[in-house]
């Protein structure tokens, strides 16, 4: 007989409020796994039936990274004890997705040891929201699904800027982005900030110069994460130095980290945009400037077609994100 008992929805501590608004758009209860023995040792208890039914695993891997990690190992293990079809990782924010390439010897490839153990724990499949690389599916052998943002952002971003646009890229890697952000939303052009790192040293990065012309332009700086966010406000003093009138960012992972609320408070950044993939930092949530924009419809969009065994790409995918695909 086919199972007809639906889907089951889990999570760890990472994003409680994501897990939760995305179970609400899908009509669902989301059950939450985790518990602390004194010794801090994760203890993971599923509190209903799994036999035979489809899970979704809910769980970012942001700060505290390895034990947000520890966590979506240990729920997949039991998941897969608990007899579950088939169990998907869910994972907005996926940790360790910069390390993606050996840049110096003697280092490892972490992204890829982390999807391999994800894989190795049970999990089916994987989705994630604008993984660092787009290369890093290939590090499974399982299904990867990588959505996009986009989907979510640009339905604000529209609002807030209806013409007289820059899109910028705070380096080369973020090229292509900047250019599907201002074919989207009409902008007159794309700016390109050009910066040195030096790979053997952590989150430093110098920018020496820009492409593109932001005289008198509203800038919007497109990126897939704000971490330290030294890059993003040196570009910001380097656009208004140039003349942009105004200068907003859009981010899709708002780490914030260290004194990054410090940095970006005193720039004159106009507004950030930011999505839940990650708790939001109490100083940013207080920050006027910032809006938070959810991706749980998408998510919750993205169970629904991978239970269903419906096309991701064509419903939830923008034109020219699939273009690039293909």
């Amino acid at each position: 007989m086919p199972n007809d008992n639906g889907f089951v929805l889990l999570t760890g501590t990472a994003n409680l409020p994501l897990a939760k608004d995305i179970a609400k758009i899908l009509g669902k209860d989301v059950d939450e796994t985790v518990t602390v023995f004194a010794d801090g040792e994760k203890r993971i208890t599923i509190p209903e039936n799994l036999r035979k039914r489809d899970v979704f695993i809910i769980q970012p891997t942001c700060p505290p990274v390895d034990a947000n990690i520890i966590e979506l190992f240990l729920i997949i293990d039991a998941a897969k004890r608990s007899s579950a079809s088939e169990v998907s990782a869910i994972i907005p924010y996926f940790g360790y997705s910069r390390q993606d390439r050996k840049d110096r010897p003697r280092v490892p490839i972490s992204a890829s040891i982390i999807a391999r153990l994800i894989e190795y724990a049970g999990a089916a499949r994987i989705l994630t929201v604008d993984v660092h690389s787009e290369q890093e599916p290939g590090f499974v052998e399982i299904p990867w699904d990588n959505l996009y943002s986009s989907y979510s952002f640009l339905p604000e971003l529209k609002k807030h800027f209806a013409s007289n646009l820059v899109v910028a890229s705070p380096d080369k890697g973020g090229v292509p982005k900047a250019t599907f952000y201002a074919d989207l939303l009409g902008a007159d052009g794309v700016a390109i900030v050009f910066k040195e790192r030096d790979v053997m040293k952590r989150n430093e990065s110098k920018i020496v110069n820009m492409i593109g012309d932001v005289r008198g332009k509203d800038v919007l700086i497109v990126d897939d994460m704000i971490d330290t966010a030294g890059t993003l406000c040196d570009a910001a003093k380097l656009f208004k130095e140039r003349g942009a009138k105004s200068v907003s960012v859009a981010a899709t992972h708002g780490l914030f980290s260290g004194s990054a609320p410090e940095k970006i408070k005193a720039v004159s950044l106009d507004k950030i945009f930011i999505t839940d993939t990650v708790p939001i930092r109490k100083e940013m949530l207080e920050n006027p400037k910032v809006l938070i924009i959810s991706v749980a419809k998408l998510l919750a969009e993205a169970i629904t077609c991978i239970y269903n065994g419906d096309s991701m790409s064509e419903k939830l995918i923008p034109k020219s994100h699939r273009e690039e695909r293909n």
